[in-house]
């Protein structure tokens, strides 16, 4: 995949929830901060987004706000209106509706939250701002505007495969969104770090590469004769603009890659350590548990005493058959290495 698509997909976890609001004035919501990343979408009248200690922002039918999970928050009818504290069902229903009675003018929204493992973020997101706002209909976002259609018709419709389709436009419009924020600040010439490595053609050239082909066993001049540069000169060019080294954040990948393998599957470690790019077993578990500090069977399947230390481990699924007789081979092997 490509790297913003990579990107997401590794820090993503579980399907995003939403709740369509038919809301009546005066209406106020308060937000709290999250583990993830929340979103709203007016899909009728207008409303205001109020960020914490950030002036407010209109938002009107069409457009799409996507928050920062860490960013305390509110919509309402008015700046001025009192703002009530909602907390998202943590439930694993996708999708459910709420109507708050009124008497002034209606404003429908729909309003959730995509679940975001921060313990893997990818830096490329790490540089989206607390807020972006995409403005209907500007002429400019026509892909993020088709889905949020798609969406309007799906929640006013209600048809069979609803629970299916909501959550799958949901996650198609993060990517969406994401993408004309950066190809909005790729514009700006004194643009720095990740922004400007994509924008770069030689580094996102050994970007691409690296991302579409992770099993290759990358050396810094390829990527150098990728980038059409002298290894010298693509080493400090990737190293200033990606902020390490090319063969570290190869390696850096390859364990993000491996974890979100071990977190949503139950295929044997040999298999992921090759789908991680390691040809030896011992070469990937040295490297696991040098990036994650355990090796990849107690990562997959965490230890009491691990849980209550608050171990960067997962819990696997409940069908996990390898870990446990795996586990004991790869404690072999990281202590013979």
């Amino acid at each position: 995949m490509d790297v913003l698509s990579d990107a997401i997909v590794a820090v993503r976890t579980g399907r995003p929830h939403s709740i369509r609001h038919e809301l009546f004035a005066p209406w106020g919501l308060r937000f709290p901060p999250g583990e993830g990343a929340g979103f709203h979408v007016v899909l009728r009248g207008s409303c205001w987004l109020i960020p914490a200690d950030e002036p407010p922002i209109a938002l009107k039918a069409g457009d799409v706000a996507l928050v920062g999970g860490d960013l305390a928050h509110g919509i309402a009818d008015s700046p001025t209106s009192r703002l009530v504290e909602f907390q998202l069902d943590d439930s694993d229903t996708p999708y459910r509706e709420i109507r708050h009675e009124g008497s002034g003018r209606s404003t429908l929204i729909l309003c959730g939250a995509y679940r975001l493992d921060r313990t893997r973020i990818h830096p490329v997101l790490s540089e989206l701002p607390p807020v972006v706002h995409v403005p209907a209909y500007s002429g400019a976002h026509s892909s993020v505007h088709a889905v949020v259609e798609l969406l309007a018709d799906e929640v006013d419709r209600q048809q069979p495969g609803m629970d299916a389709i909501v959550p799958s436009l949901l996650d198609t419009l993060l990517l969406y969104v994401a993408r004309s924020w950066f190809e909005q600040s790729s514009r700006d010439e004194s643009t720095t770090g990740w922004i400007a490595a994509l924008k770069d053609p030689a580094i996102s050239s050994a970007l691409s590469a690296i991302h579409h082909d992770l099993t290759h066993p990358w050396t810094v001049e390829e990527l150098g004769e990728r980038a059409g540069l002298s290894r010298a000169a693509f080493a400090r060019r990737f190293t200033t603009l990606i902020g390490q080294p090319p063969l570290a954040y190869v390696t850096w990948w390859r364990m993000i890659t491996a974890a979100r393998l071990l977190r949503e599957s139950d295929v044997p470690l040999r298999v992921v350590a090759r789908q991680a790019g390691y040809s030896s077993e011992i070469a990937f578990a040295a490297a696991f548990k040098r990036e994650h500090g355990v090796s990849p069977g107690r990562y997959r399947r965490p230890s009491p005493k691990d849980v209550a230390a608050g171990n960067n481990v997962q819990v696997p699924a409940e069908d996990d058959r390898f870990a446990v007789a795996d586990d004991r081979t790869w404690s072999l092997l990281i202590e013979r290495s």
